[in-house]
Order: structure tokens, then sequence, then C-alpha cells
């Protein structure tokens, strides 16, 4: 009884220090002017409808008959949440830095702290823009919410998994840093935002579903669109890729926690 009060109290204290540390970087980066805190969604919005616009006018096409609105706002939507939280994680710990000498305060902590804004950014945007859209007719509801909810949250564990590892590497050397953003324009492409996998050569097929991000917005798009494509995806691979990268990105976060950031 002793050691679940103890853990209780212990899981109570780092909530109030990550919910502390969310306010904090809320008002560093965004302040009280404008619409402050707005922007945690009002910003990926404004990338994903200028996307969408792009992808609009200029006809993209993707192979199938989902209206290239819905299509957009599904796969870019998805790309921001698990690439904008490794971006904002990389060099947390600098501004942070004085705050490590608080016993409570932990490297995971600023970490955790950053995802979760990222993350309700992206959500908020993602339901926002979708609720739009269905207003106006511009897609329809989605056909499996539980299947919507299931690709989501598995995109945004991809998301975190990858912040956990690169953030703490970065630390380590600058070198991951410089790389990180160049890749991520790599990983763009081939992330499944533009494409739908089914209408790939059967070769480009197979390669492109060894990338978990993809497994994640066909799944998203098949709850929303399953009539109308064949959708490809493994939830157990990208589970498995993520609780790899978890595992991973953790012992990289106790390496770096233990060697001592404020040295």
């Amino acid at each position: 009884m002793m050691g679940q009060n103890s853990l209780w109290q212990s899981f109570r204290i780092q909530q109030r220090v990550i919910g502390a540390l969310l306010m904090r970087e809320v008002l560093t980066r965004f302040g009280r002017h404008n619409i402050g805190f707005l922007w945690v969604f009002v910003e990926p919005m404004i990338f994903t409808i200028g996307v969408v616009t792009l992808w609009t006018v200029v006809d993209v096409g993707h192979g199938s008959s989902i209206p290239i609105v819905a299509f957009g706002i599904t796969g870019y939507s998805s790309v921001l949440l698990w690439r904008n939280m490794p971006g904002h994680c990389i060099g947390a710990i600098e501004p942070n830095r004085t705050l490590m000498f608080h016993r409570h305060v932990k490297v995971i902590d600023v970490y955790m702290a950053r995802l979760l804004l990222e993350a309700v950014g992206a959500t908020i945007s993602f339901m926002v823009l979708a609720s739009v859209a269905t207003v106006f007719n511009w897609m329809q509801p989605p056909q499996d919410i539980l299947l919507v909810m299931g690709g989501w949250l598995m995109t945004a564990w991809f998301g975190i998994s990858v912040s956990l590892l690169i953030a703490p590497l970065s630390e380590k050397s600058e070198v991951v840093h410089k790389l990180w953003g160049p890749f991520t324009y790599i990983l763009f492409p081939l992330s499944g935002a533009g494409f739908l996998v089914d209408i790939l050569p059967q070769s480009f097929q197979d390669f492109v579903l060894w990338l978990p991000m993809v497994h994640g917005i066909e799944m998203l798009r098949d709850g929303y669109f399953g009539a109308s494509f064949h959708a490809h995806y493994s939830i157990a691979y990208m589970a498995t890729f993520c609780a790899l990268l978890t595992l991973l990105g953790l012992a990289q976060v106790r390496d770096i926690s233990r060697k001592g950031v404020l040295d």
C-alpha cells in the first residue's frame, strides 16, 4: 500500500512538472499577444491549408476517387504530427538548462512537455479542418472513427519515438541536428501523404511499406475512405517499430541524463 501511494505521489509530481513546463513553453513560443495560445493549432492549420490549396490548384492526381481536399487534409495533417515533434525537441535542453537544478525536473519532462504541445496543436488543427471540410461537403464523415483514431495515435507514437531518439542524440552531436532537417524533406514525399500505396508498382509498394509512417496514414485514410480504395498497413509492424524506437530513445535520454546535461 505504501509503495502504491509513493508511486501515485511521484506520478502526480511529474504531472505537475510537465504541466508547468507546458505552460512555460506556450508563453515562450507564443506569448500573450495577438492570438497567443491559439497559434498552437492555427500554425499547422495554415501550413495544411496552403498545401491543400496548392494541390487543388495544380490538380494533383492520386489515382482514386477521394476528393483532393480530403486527401490533402488527411495526408499533410499526419505529416505535421510526426515531423514537427522531433524538430521542436531538438535543442530543447539548452533553454531549459537552469530548470534542471530543480530536483523534480528531468530531461524526459522537458521533452514530454514539447511533445504534448505539438500533439495537441496538430490534433486540434486536424479536427477543425476535417470538421469544416465536412460541413462544406468537401469530405465525408469517417466510415470508421476507431480506425481514424488508431491511425492518428499510431502516427503520434511514431513522432514521439523518433523524437526521444533524435533529440538526445542531437545533444551528443551537432551533426544529428544539421542532418535531421534535410532528412525530413527526403522523407516527406515517401511518407504516404501524397500517394496511396495501392496505386504504386508492387516493387515500390514493398519499399515504402518499410517506412512506419506510411502505415499510420494508410490506416487513418482507411478509417475515412475505406470503401474508396484498398489500404495497405500493418498495425503490428508499426507498433513493433515504434516500440523499439521508444526503447532506444529512452535509453539515450537516460544516458544524457546520467552524464549530466548541466555540465
